[in-house]
């Protein structure tokens, strides 16, 4: 929806200053450009080459001052811009975030392509579980990638659970996807052993750390999506020892972890003595991020 019209020369004026703030603040330069594109008709590429510093007229879907009043917002009160926005980027879809759920990272993405090529084709058309599933990224990026399994996704908060629910909604895959508000397994009862695969980005970070971590995500992001307990692992022994219950023989159990903890979560894994290939797999950046196996049988 248009509600302003300003100039290019306007528009490069306020990126500037912008950028000058940013500098100031140690915010990255390129969450100017997220901004600006979430609220005019702008691709990266034309903000890069500074092809906008003209008169032409730009459409945007709020006022200049009010533009200036989200950025002021990002850098005194860190605020992450992708709140101030209500949207994030995540795989080839966009999706609405709000402080009810923790932001999804571009570093989860790759758990999508892990579940392909772990699983077999009639597996992939089988049932999958997305436990705690947030704004439901993984749930809704199984929907689409998966066009003939069933999805459940599950998580304890309701607010989480509505943010899912519009998002779903949004990218047309809600007749694909079962919502379920659950603290992990408790309402999937008849799904035991019948699940292909269970994925998790649970909370996994040590309870210690999570006031360490970055303003951003100590001030505004939930806890709830954070705090792994004292040795970041609390969410991983449920899902390690509960998971067997559901998954049929062969099924696959795949978690994101915190970097560091693959030689323990194969360990719970191993000492558990339902699962067979474990496997600890790298993140993009090259850390150990995922761990996959399969149910024994």
């Amino acid at each position: 929806m248009v509600v302003a019209r300003i100039t290019g020369r306007e528009l490069w004026a306020w990126r500037n200053w912008a950028i000058d703030l940013a500098r100031g603040s140690g915010v990255a330069k390129r969450e100017v450009d997220w901004l600006l594109q979430s609220v005019a008709d702008l691709d990266r590429l034309t903000l890069r080459l500074e092809s906008i510093a003209d008169n032409r007229s730009i459409e945007m879907a709020i006022p200049l001052d009010r533009l200036s009043t989200l950025w002021l917002d990002r850098i005194e009160h860190h605020h992450p811009v992708q709140y101030l926005v209500g949207k994030t980027f995540w795989r080839d879809f966009e999706l609405v975030v709000s402080p009810a759920v923790l932001i999804p990272r571009p570093e989860t993405e790759s758990i999508i392509d892990i579940a392909i090529d772990s699983s077999t084709s009639a597996q992939q058309q089988g049932i999958w579980v997305d436990l705690g599933t947030g704004s439901g990224a993984i749930a809704i990026g199984l929907a689409k990638t998966l066009p003939a399994a069933s999805i459940y996704a599950v998580d304890c908060s309701p607010a989480a659970l509505a943010i899912a629910r519009l998002n779903a909604n949004q990218l047309d895959v809600t007749d694909r996807i079962q919502f379920s508000h659950s603290n992990w397994w408790s309402s999937l009862a008849p799904l035991q052993g019948k699940v292909a695969g269970m994925l998790a980005n649970p909370p996994y970070i040590p309870s210690q750390e999570v006031l360490q971590l970055q303003p951003e995500v100590v001030k505004h992001e939930p806890h709830l999506a954070l705090d792994g307990g004292i040795d970041g692992l609390d969410a991983m022994r449920i899902l390690v020892d509960t998971a067997p219950e559901y998954l049929q023989p062969g099924g696959i159990w795949l978690v994101e972890m915190m970097a560091g903890q693959g030689a323990a979560v194969t360990d719970l894994l191993t000492r558990q003595g339902c699962y067979t290939n474990i496997q600890i797999i790298d993140d993009l950046a090259g850390l150990d991020r995922f761990v996959c196996a399969r149910l024994r049988g």
